[in-house]
């Protein structure tokens, strides 16, 4: 259920761009039985990092803190509606509910005139379609090699830990 403290935490979080260098308007909690366990905001130009988006940096926050991959039963909420980058690591660990304020259509409005070099430089569109797309069918060229040796390798692991008590459930 929505609480309003957390949307405000996510927000002050992102409100810290405005004076700490490096870092992007774009804060984000993780929520697990009321209580924040993992908190981030985007610092991609301050590590030199593409993937440091709020939203990651929270997931990655809760499951360094929680000692675990699987966040079924978190909520997360953000400053901003999350890209297609977020969505899929949120879904990779299982958020059960997103809580967001500003809309991408806000973040466009906010960000328009500005040069790549000066803005966040995530095309929404363009990689929801890209991410979406199966391989074949992206904008990025792609070639396949080495199939033979690597599926042996994955298949090996997977064996390996079907025989042992290993990660259940989507705790990989």
């Amino acid at each position: 259920m929505y609480d309003e403290r957390f949307m405000k935490r996510a927000i002050a979080l992102s409100e810290r761009a405005l004076t700490e260098p490096g870092t992007e308007p774009f804060g984000a909690v993780i929520v697990r039985d009321g209580e924040i366990v993992g908190e981030g905001l985007n610092r991609a130009r301050a590590r030199f990092d593409p993937t440091s988006h709020g939203e990651v940096e929270a997931i990655r926050d809760a499951c360094s803190r929680l000692q675990c991959l699987d966040l079924r039963g978190c909520e997360l909420y953000t400053s901003c509606e999350p890209c297609a980058l977020c969505v899929a690591t949120m879904s990779v660990v299982g958020i059960s509910r997103l809580y967001y304020a500003a809309s991408m259509e806000d973040a466009g409005t906010a960000f328009a005139g500005l040069t790549r070099a000066q803005r966040h430089p995530v095309d929404p569109d363009a990689l929801r379609a890209e991410a979406g797309a199966p391989v074949e069918q992206r904008a990025l060229p792609a070639e396949q090699h080495g199939a033979p040796q690597a599926a042996a390798i994955l298949d090996a692991w997977g064996a390996r830990l079907r025989a042992s008590s290993g990660p259940q459930d989507g705790q990989a």
